[in-house]
């Protein structure tokens, strides 16, 4: 037991440098874990990059190599690992298979170790069994080779990051820092995770999935967006939204509009709007006071039952257990 006002340790995220890892995403989890602060200004997680191999260079797909400074025995001291992308899997990527070299590495690994992936990281939890028969997703441009080769897996390319308990994928490159700052907001609620992506200068939150950045047929310029009519809703939450209404803000047909919404966002309007107000709830319950009947309608969602529903289907908690756990989480 920690002595008395000793702090207790911090969590550990330990980071597998592949060769031919992008730099950019090696260098995600440590912008956004280390700058995890709690209230009094004290850092929440510890950070640590390392090899397969023991300490030394690691080649990059870029024209540099980056000195790792730890082996493979760090993966033993992690509370969470991340797997960034690389351009040199070979047969990890190819056929699924592991290599002797890094099968030996991830047996350092131990039991219960919350698993992360960054774009295509994925096949390395895949290739070691981690994600079958569970949800996962990987670069949209990969998605198929993916399921190809692992069919256990039920690869979802529209999302830009899956939350599966102990083990969490995410889609290509900076879809990353998405999943990074659900994380920080998972363990220690929105505050904290809205603080470390203002300091990033990125959204806390982004809206749709990887869809929308899928290259499509160019819209004629003349058209217009729908960018309107979210902000226009994002104002308004509280109250009862029509299609319609949203349709109208840009002089748009409800059948134009729609298909518009979904190319720009990636999801229905409808998905869209319950999405916002879910998220607006779990500012709520987290930062204020307010009874649930409260929440639900500043939310959108009308009754305390609505937002248990809506709450209970997409994060799998109660509202109450929500404010709960994310409540304590924030102030710890």
């Amino acid at each position: 037991m920690d002595r008395i006002g000793t702090p207790p340790p911090r969590h550990r995220v330990v980071v597998l440098a592949l060769d031919g890892l992008l730099p950019f995403e090696l260098g995600i989890p440590h912008r956004i874990f280390d700058r995890a602060k709690d209230a009094e200004g004290s850092r929440l997680y510890e950070t640590v990059t390392c090899s397969i191999r023991p300490p030394g260079p690691v080649r990059t797909d870029s024209d540099f190599s980056i000195l790792v400074q730890h082996g493979p025995e760090a993966l033993a001291t992690a509370d969470t690992v991340v797997v960034p992308a690389s351009y040199e899997m070979g047969p990890v990527y190819d056929e699924g298979r592991l290599t002797d070299e890094l099968a030996a590495a991830l047996a350092h690994i131990r039991p219960g170790t919350r698993l992360v992936a960054i774009c295509t990281g994925g096949f390395v939890l895949a290739a070691a069994g981690y994600l079958d028969g569970r949800r996962a997703t990987t670069h949209w441009a990969s998605a198929e080779h993916f399921q190809r080769v692992f069919p256990a897996v039920e690869v979802d390319a529209d999302v830009l990051f899956i939350d599966d308990g102990d083990v969490l994928t995410s889609a290509g490159v900076a879809a990353g820092i998405d999943l990074c700052l659900h994380i920080v907001r998972r363990d220690h609620g929105t505050a904290v995770a809205n603080e470390v992506a203002r300091r990033t200068v990125v959204p806390p939150h982004r809206d749709g999935g990887q869809a929308q950045y899928i290259q499509r047929p160019v819209p004629e310029a003349q058209l217009a967006t729908t960018r309107t009519a979210r902000t226009w809703a994002l104002a308004r939450l509280h109250e009862p939204i029509q299609l319609r209404d949203l349709a109208e803000q840009e002089a748009m047909s409800v059948r134009t509009f729609t298909r518009r919404f979904r190319e720009e966002v990636g999801v229905s309007p409808g998905q869209w709007l319950t999405r916002q107000r879910i998220e607006r709830a779990r500012h709520l319950l987290e930062s204020t006071e307010l009874s649930m009947d409260q929440v639900a309608h500043d939310a959108g969602f009308g009754t305390a039952q609505s937002l248990r529903q809506h709450l209970q289907s997409a994060l799998g908690v109660t509202p109450t257990a929500y404010r709960r756990t994310f409540r304590a989480g924030a102030t710890t």
